[in-house]
């Protein structure tokens, strides 16, 4: 993995290792992808104003967050499905991010359980909620949660509908996955991944679901329950009951809006992860980078405003704080990570992150993350 020096790399071998359809499914976005692709360029259009002459050897990149401090001001994003590119890849991720020190947000829609995940990061991880179609499922997911002992409950908001990823739907990608004569053929030009898959008995099942799943479901059956739960309705009243259900932080994720984050506040939000869903759910959605202003003033200066979303590089995490957010969380660098090379992988795809920011940081003057005045780094 020492031979990866940035993400890209890490994303050429996992582009090499999976199959196109699964490869496509992690790597792409909605319609033409413009959301996703704005994400990163109003990160990389930000210009850095350095200030010199000055002893930078004790610059440090720790964060607090909710009163934890943590070792950089990023974390590991909810990305679904882990588990089907690399087995254990929910737990593998989780465990990156405890040795790391750094936050672990698990998937609502992953293959390992919550209970197992936070055997992996029983510090760190925090748990990603869709609500079910059936509110008994809902309050169950978050009693589990509650009882595994997740330091936050992150509500996603931003998936109202199924998109429209023209990607998956040339590949015929879908979960559960089914085995078409195009899908084995794509398996035997990538061995790796296909032992792998075989391996561990073919398609995983979503542990997370199976005790709601009809007794005795297969991993297809489980799937194929768990997307009967997607895209139900969700409404502002479904958050009042989430913040009575939840006695720890509460982020909600997916805003850009700032009257919603001013409502998912004043309905008792901890914190707000201000994201498009990394462009998969609308291809003109609005980038989130230059939406972080307006956001700061809506919800006030005492509550973490939190991003995701284009983050590909260590000077991209630097840009987001810069522009206003407090913390930010990164879900496609670090999962091609673990496709690429497992735990190593994910290792070195946080510490690509970490020696990128730390150089800018070094380049521009900027000594520590708690300095009030960051925007003054930028144009």
């Amino acid at each position: 993995m020492k031979d990866c020096i940035t993400i890209a790399d890490l994303r050429e071998r996992a582009r090499r290792r999976l199959p196109r359809i699964l490869f496509d499914w992690i790597d792409g976005g909605a319609g033409d992808e413009a959301a996703m692709r704005e994400n990163a360029d109003a990160l990389s259009a930000v210009r850095f104003l350095p200030r010199y002459m000055l002893d930078v050897t004790g610059r440090r990149q720790d964060k607090t967050l909710f009163g934890r401090r943590y070792d950089s001001p990023f974390g590991i994003a909810p990305t679904g499905y882990a588990g089907l590119f690399r087995p254990g890849a929910d737990s593998i991720l989780a465990g990156a991010a405890q040795r790391a020190n750094l936050p672990f947000i698990l998937s609502g829609t992953s293959v390992d359980s919550i209970e197992v995940v936070m055997q992996a990061a029983p510090d760190h991880a925090w748990y990603q909620l869709y609500g079910a179609a059936e509110p008994a499922i809902t309050r169950d997911m978050i009693l589990r949660a509650e009882r595994a002992g997740c330091a936050a409950l992150v509500v996603t908001i931003d998936i109202p509908l199924a998109a429209k990823r023209e990607r998956d739907l040339r590949n015929g990608f879908g979960i559960p996955l089914r085995m078409t004569p195009r899908m084995v053929l794509d398996g035997m030009l990538h061995p790796a991944w296909s032992l792998d898959y075989l391996r561990t008995g073919g398609m995983p099942v979503m542990e997370n679901w199976r005790p709601y799943a009809p007794v005795g479901s297969d991993a297809m059956q489980v799937a194929e329950y768990a997307n009967t739960h997607s895209y139900c309705v969700q409404t502002w009243d479904h958050l009042k009951l989430f913040r009575q259900l939840w006695p720890r932080k509460l982020v909600v994720k997916g805003v850009s809006h700032p009257e919603d984050a001013a409502i998912a506040v004043d309905l008792g939000a901890d914190g707000i992860i201000a994201s498009n869903h990394g462009g998969r759910q609308g291809d003109r959605l609005a980038a989130i980078p230059p939406l972080l202003g307006r956001l700061r003033a809506a919800i006030g200066p005492d509550v973490p405003l939190m991003m995701d979303g284009g983050i590909r590089r260590g000077t991209d995490v630097l840009a987001a704080l810069c522009l206003g957010a407090d913390f930010v969380f990164a879900g496609r660098p670090t999962l091609f990570g673990v496709v690429a090379g497992g735990a190593a992988g994910a290792d070195r795809a946080l510490a690509i992150l970490r020696e990128e920011l730390d150089m800018l940081m070094g380049q521009v003057g900027c000594l520590s993350l708690d300095d009030p005045d960051l925007r003054r780094f930028v144009l």
